[in-house]
């Protein structure tokens, strides 16, 4: 990889239309996890930097710059911002990848096409969204309207930057708000970039800011913030519980919140197809080096077929061992940076204390001089009671449990905190359907893992967060309800 294939990158915020240092100077270092260089230096935001940020959204939806446009004027815009990130691809997707390590193709092929989609998807739907009149008696029209909650500040981790800032800016936008955007520190910078498209697209100055730095410096003073009237936050659970006390502790703002994740995937030995059962079972919980909050990291395995599943599955490792993310072959990159690294391997390092038995994997691969990569782990003999079975890793790290009993299974697989997705592989109808519905988790899979719309919500149930992003029902979030009640006196 030579100096001369990576581009220069503005780490200054966006505020109020103009890129901005930190107001009071301060800086911190954007290191590649491909091969440890500096990319840049970012500014460090912090209080002084998310009240100018802030201010900006107040004013601009005030004064309706954005907000006061009709739908159909700014479905126009959006859609062209759709278009602006497409046309930028081969950028975004290169500066994705140096920024969080995962592989080019993907993020070109996955994230910047799937972003552009939900920027486009919004866009679209926005003049589509009705009205409603009520049922009421003759002397009385009531009319239930939407209207934008205002200023919505959107918190977003580093697996899927662009992804996860599109799943929360395009419906926020479309329905008239004004936003400020803290993407993680770990990878900041094509949030930056998404905000100077958007200016491009027309999207007034102010309407849409980024806020670059820490949690604690950066991501909390918006989540405290007394002119922010909605927080929408994907990240741990752990953090999670914070914005929601945080949004308790200022103003009352709405929090929607998308965490963690402990998936269960459910292999019956009736499964119609083992092979594909196989492939989708392994290349999910590698894709995105196993950095996906609804990765199927518990894999539940009937007893009678789990040799078998496994002989196959053991096959396809050497598919996935990680290599330079910007080869464009590469299906499995490098780990976000060196904390989560020696995160994951602690949490191998657990499995095998705890008495699971490593049948893949397990160590640092150096592909890259200077990176950060973890070969592809799969534990056997797991427990689910083990720490590997039970907290999220968020690395690739499968654990297999085996099973005899359906309704053994699906108690084992709701003992978790979370709730996020789930699988369940069988050729018998009544046995997906029931299985289906006994699993708490907010999106279940038959005979397939991930396969993923726009059009469907996703999100979670019990601790893996609050609301849902995706589809219409993301409107729910960034919109008030409003009753307008008409009183009629007729003349006839």
């Amino acid at each position: 990889m030579s100096d001369t294939t990576i581009p220069s990158f503005d780490g200054r915020a966006l505020i109020d239309g103009e890129r901005v240092a930190a107001r009071d100077g301060q800086t911190f270092d954007c290191l590649s996890p491909v091969d440890g260089r500096l990319l840049t230096q970012v500014a460090r935001c912090s209080q002084a930097d998310i009240d100018a940020a802030v201010a900006a959204a107040r004013a601009a939806f005030e004064d309706r710059r954005w907000a006061g446009k009709a739908p159909a004027q700014r479905k126009r815009v959006m859609i062209r911002f759709a278009e602006l990130i497409q046309a930028n691809g081969d950028l975004l997707a290169l500066t994705e990848s140096l920024d969080m390590g995962k592989p080019v193709k993907y993020a070109k092929g996955v994230d910047v096409n799937s972003a552009a989609n939900c920027v486009r998807w919004y866009g679209e739907a926005v003049d589509k969204v009705y009205d409603e009149i009520a049922p009421t008696p003759d002397t009385a029209l009531a009319l239930i309207t939407r209207e934008p909650v205002g200023v919505v500040g959107v918190i977003v981790p580093w697996n899927y930057p662009m992804i996860m800032a599109a799943w929360k800016i395009a419906p926020a936008l479309a329905a008239g708000n004004s936003v400020v955007l803290k993407p993680s520190e770990k990878s900041p910078l094509t949030a930056l970039k998404l905000a100077e498209l958007a200016l491009e697209a027309g999207i007034p100055a102010g309407v849409f800011n980024v806020v670059t730095g820490y949690g604690p410096e950066a991501g909390s003073p918006l989540a405290l913030h007394m002119d922010v009237d909605c927080i929408a936050f994907t990240g741990s659970t752990r953090v999670g519980k914070q914005i929601h006390v945080m949004a308790g502790q200022s103003n009352l703002k709405r929090a929607w919140t998308e965490l963690g994740g402990k998936s269960p995937n459910i292999v019956f030995a009736d499964c119609p197809d083992l092979d594909k059962a196989v492939e989708a079972s392994v290349g999910s919980i590698f894709f995105n080096q196993g950095e996906s909050c609804n990765a199927p990291s518990r894999l539940f395995v009937e007893a009678s077929i789990k040799d078998a599943f496994l002989e196959k599955a053991l096959k396809l490792v050497p598919q996935y061992q990680p290599a330079n993310p910007l080869d464009k072959n590469t299906v499995m990159g490098a780990i976000v940076d060196q904390v989560q690294l020696d995160n994951v391997m602690r949490y191998i390092g657990l499995g095998q204390s705890e008495g699971a038995k490593l049948l893949a994997g397990g160590e640092r691969v150096a592909p890259v001089a200077g990176g950060c990569y973890v070969q592809p782990t799969i534990f056997d003999g797991v427990t689910n009671s083990m720490t590997i079975a039970r907290e999220e890793i968020f690395g690739p790290v499968l654990s297999v449990l085996s099973f005899t009993d359906a309704a053994d299974v699906v108690k084992q697989a709701n003992n978790n905190i979370y709730g996020l997705q789930a699988a369940v592989w069988t050729r018998d109808i009544n046995k997906a359907h029931g299985v289906a519905r006994a699993l708490r988790a907010g999106t279940v899979h038959v005979n397939s893992y991930d396969e993923d719309d726009i059009t469907v919500p996703f999100g979670g149930f019990k601790q893996s967060g609050v609301g849902r992003d995706k589809s219409l029902h993301a409107f729910d979030k960034y919109t008030e309800t409003k009753t307008t009640w008409i009183r009629i006196d007729s003349p006839v």
